[in-house]
C-alpha cells in the first residue's frame, strides 16, 4: 500500500477540519477570481470540487512541491481539463506557480493555460483536455508505475494514480476502453474519482446517459465507492483511505457534487459549466464564504494550514531519498540497471546491435520490423509495449514474457482491441520514462488519433507502428486498406512519420525513433519487399531520404517511399530499355526531407513523379519546385481482391508509372 501523508494535526481535530474548510474556500475564490480575470473559463467544477481536491492533497496524495518531478510522487491527474483554474489555484497556494500567473490565466505566455499542459506547467503531469484522455493516460502512468516497482525494492517505488473525471469523461467511449484494460491488468494503485454533479453543457447529465456506472466499473473488476456529499470531509477521508488500501484492483470513487456551488444564481446548473460568474455572483459566492480579501490574495491563516500540510510531506520525500541512497550505495549495479529501464536509456552503439538483411532477398517490413524489436529487447530495457491484438500481424509477437495475472516483470503488454486506449497507455508509459510502442493496422490509426495528437503536443518518445500500410492488403476490402491515413498523420506538429522501403530501412527508421525524443509513427508493408543495396545506410538519413538508384543528369526522377520504392526501381528498368535515364530517392522521411532542402536537390532540375499508394495531396505542394510533376497515389476507396491486383487496378504498376515518367522526360514541343 502506497504510504499516506496526513497534514500536521493539532490538538483539536474540529480545528484541523475548520481549517481545512478554509483551504477549500481559498481554492474556490482563487479559481474563480482567475476566471472572472480572463473574462473566460470555467468555473463550475472548481467550486464543487475543491473540497474534494484539498482533502486529496492533505490527507492522501504524496507529493513536495519543492521537488515536483520526485520520483516516487503520486500521480494527480486532472482528467476534466476544464477545471484547469481548479489545478492552478493549487498551484498558487502551494507555490508551484509563480506569484502573477494565476491573475494570467488562459493569457498568452502565460503559466496557466486554458486546460493544462504537460511541460509547460510545473505539477502538471499530462496534458488533458479531451475528455477521458486524462483517465486513459492515468491507466498508462498507473501500469509503468508496476513496470518500474517490478525492477527495483519495493519501498523505493510505491506510488499511486489520483485521476479527478467528470461527467463526460466517463461518456467518452475511450473512457470504456481505458477502464476495462485496467481492470484486466489489476492495476490496485490507481483511484478514479467522480466529480458525480450530473451536470453536463446542455443540461442535467441523465438527460442524455442513464449508465450504472458504479456497475459498469464494478463489472471491469474495479473496486467502487460512494460519497453522498463532497463537502463530508470524514466520508471523503474514509473513501479516499479504503481506495489506497486496495491490492489488486483500481477504485472508483464516486462523489456526489454541486456545480457552482456556493454561487446561488447558477450552482446546480449547466449555466456554471463554461461562462464567468457574474459580479453579482462573485459577491454572493464571497459573502457566503465570509471572504474578504481582494482577488489573488492568500490570508495568514489559509498559508499556514498550507505550510503545516507541506512540511509533513516535505519529510516523507526525505525519507524516501535517504532509502534510495542507501541502496545506490550498497546495490551499485542493481540502481544502474534500474535506471536504465526508468530514464529510457538507449544504448551509444544502437545501430550495432540492429539485423542486417540480404540484399536480393524479400520480407516484409512489418516483419523486418519484428526481428528488430527482438534484437533491441535485450539492450535496451526501457523498451515496453504490445498491439491491439495483432501482435502476429504486426510483428510484435516477441520472445519475451507478457504482463498479467498481477506479475508486472514483463516486457508485453495485451492491449486487446482497445487502439485509442492504448495510445494514451503509451503516453502515460513514456511519462514515466519508459520507450514504449505499441501496433495496429494503418487504418486503425483513426481509432488512436487523439492519443497520436496528444504524443506530439506533448513531445512525447512513443513509436506507434502502423502495419498493412496500403491497398495492397487485398482482399479485407476498402474497410482494411488505408488510403488518406498516410498523408492525414503527416499533418500532426511534431510527429515524425516514416515509411521505409525495405528491410534495412526499418532498421534504420527504428534507431532513428528510439533516439529521438519525438513520437514516431512507424508505417510498415503487409507484403514482401525486395531487400535493396544498403551501402551507406548505417543510419537512418539525416536529411530523410537518399539516392537508391542514380545516374548522371537524369530525364526524370522518381520519388517513392514504402513499397513503391522498389516499385520504381522497377520503373527505372523499363525506361532504360527505352533509352531514358531515371534516378530513384527513397524518402521515408518525407518532412524531414522537405524541411531539409534534400528531396529538393535530388530532384534538381528534371522532372519528377512521386509515387505512394495512398492521397496524393501532399506530395503536389512538396515537388511544387519541380520543372514539371507527376503524382501515381490512390485518391480513392480501394476494393476487394487480390493485393496485387487492386494495385494494378489503381495504377500501382511499373508500366503505368514508366509510361507518366516518359511522358514527363519527353522533350517538348
Amino acid at each position: 500500500m502506497s504510504a499516506v501523508t496526513a497534514a500536521a494535526p493539532t490538538s483539536d481535530p474540529a480545528a484541523d477540519v475548520a481549517a481545512d474548510r478554509r483551504v477549500a474556500a481559498a481554492l474556490r475564490v482563487l479559481s474563480v477570481d482567475a476566471v472572472a480575470a480572463a473574462g473566460s473559463g470555467h468555473p463550475g467544477a472548481p467550486l464543487g470540487l475543491a473540497t474534494v481536491l484539498w482533502e486529496l492533497v492533505a490527507h492522501h496524495v504524496r507529493l513536495d512541491p519543492d521537488d515536483v518531478a520526485w520520483a516516487d510522487r503520486d500521480r494527480l491527474v486532472l482528467s476534466a481539463g476544464h477545471a484547469s483554474a481548479l489545478l492552478y489555484a493549487l498551484g498558487h497556494l502551494v507555490g508551484t506557480l509563480p506569484p502573477g500567473e494565476l491573475a494570467r490565466f488562459r493569457q498568452w505566455g502565460s503559466l496557466t493555460p486554458g486546460h493544462p499542459e504537460h511541460g509547460h506547467t510545473a505539477g502538471v503531469e499530462t496534458t488533458t483536455g479531451p475528455l477521458g484522455a486524462g483517465l486513459a493516460t492515468a491507466v498508462g502512468l498507473a501500469l509503468g508505475e508496476r513496470l518500474l516497482a517490478a525492477r527495483a525494492p519495493h519501498d523505493l517505488v510505491d506510488h499511486r494514480t489520483w485521476v479527478l473525471v467528470g461527467d463526460g469523461c466517463l461518456m467518452e467511449g475511450v473512457s470504456h476502453e481505458a477502464a476495462s484494460l485496467a481492470g484486466t491488468l489489476g492495476l490496485g494503485r490507481l483511484t478514479v474519482v467522480w466529480d458525480d454533479n450530473d451536470v453536463t453543457i446542455d443540461g442535467p447529465a441523465s438527460a442524455s446517459c442513464r449508465d450504472d456506472v458504479l456497475g459498469r466499473f464494478a463489472a471491469y473488476g474495479w473496486d467502487v465507492l460512494r460519497v453522498d456529499d463532497g463537502e463530508d470531509v470524514v466520508a471523503l477521508r474514509a473513501a479516499f483511505a479504503a481506495a489506497a488500501a486496495g491490492s489488486r484492483r483500481p477504485s472508483l470513487v464516486a462523489v456526489r457534487t454541486v456545480i457552482g456551488r456556493g454561487a446561488p444564481g447558477v450552482q446546480g446548473t449547466s449555466a456554471a459549466h463554461g461562462a464567468p460568474l457574474t459580479a453579482d455572483d462573485l459577491a454572493a459566492l464571497r459573502a457566503d464564504l465570509g471572504w474578504e480579501h481582494p482577488p489573488f490574495v492568500v490570508p495568514d491563516d489559509v498559508g499556514e494550514r498550507v505550510a503545516a500540510v507541506l512540511d509533513g510531506k516535505r519529510s516523507a520525500r526525505r525519507s524516501w531519498q535517504a532509502r534510495q541512497d542507501d541502496w545506490r550505495r550498497e546495490a551499485p549495479d542493481e540502481a544502474a540497471a534500474f535506471d536504465a529501464v526508468a530514464t529510457g536509456v538507449v544504448p551509444a552503439d544502437l545501430e550495432t546491435l540492429l539485423p542486417r538483411f540480404e540484399p536480393g532477398t524479400s520480407i516484409a517490413t512489418r516483419v523486418a520490423s519484428g526481428r528488430v524489436l527482438a534484437a533491441l529487447l535485450p539492450h535496451v530495457p526501457a523498451l515496453v509495449g504490445g498491439s491491439a491484438d495483432l501482435a502476429h500481424s504486426t510483428g510484435t509477437a516477441l520472445p519475451a514474457p507478457a504482463v498479467g495475472d498481477g506479475d508486472f516483470s514483463g516486457r508485453l503488454v495485451r492491449f486487446g482491441i482497445r487502439e485509442q486506449a492504448m495510445g494514451h497507455a503509451l503516453n502515460g508509459l513514456a511519462l514515466h520514462g519508459l520507450r514504449p510502442f505499441g501496433s495496429t493496422f494503418l487504418v486503425f490509426s483513426d481509432y488512436a488519433r487523439p492519443a497520436i495528437r496528444l504524443s506530439a503536443l506533448m513531445g512525447l518518445p512513443v513509436v506507434h507502428v502502423m502495419t498493412h500500410d496500403s491497398v495492397r492488403v487485398g482482399e479485407d476490402g476498402p474497410t482494411h486498406q488505408p488510403v488518406e491515413q498516410l498523408e492525414s498523420l503527416r499533418l500532426v506538429p511534431g510527429l515524425d512519420v516514416l515509411r521505409p522501403a525495405d528491410a534495412n530501412e526499418t532498421a534504420a527508421c527504428w534507431a532513428g525513433a528510439l533516439r529521438s525524443g519525438r513520437p514516431t509513427a512507424l508505417v510498415l508493408s503487409r507484403q514482401d519487399l525486395p531487400v535493396l543495396p544498403a551501402a551507406g545506410l548505417d543510419r537512418l538519413p539525416e536529411d530523410g531520404c537518399r539516392v537508391v538508384r542514380d545516374t548522371p543528369e537524369p530525364d526524370v526522377v522518381l520519388v517513392a517511399t514504402g513499397s513503391e520504392v522498389s516499385l520504381a526501381l522497377e520503373a527505372a528498368d523499363l525506361l532504360a530499355r527505352q533509352g531514358t535515364r531515371a534516378r530513384v530517392v527513397s524518402v521515408p522521411d518525407r518532412d524531414r526531407a522537405e524541411r531539409s532542402g534534400a528531396l529538393a536537390r535530388s530532384v534538381g532540375r528534371a522532372p519528377a513523379v512521386a509515387l505512394e499508394a495512398g492521397s496524393t495531396r501532399g506530395w503536389w505542394a512538396t515537388l511544387a519546385g519541380a520543372r514539371a510533376t507527376a503524382v501515381v497515389g490512390v485518391d480513392r476507396f480501394g476494393a476487394s481482391g487480390p493485393g496485387d491486383r487492386v494495385a494494378a487496378e489503381l495504377g500501382l504498376t511499373a508500366e503505368h508509372v514508366a509510361r507518366t515518367a516518359a511522358r514527363l522526360a519527353a522533350p517538348g514541343p
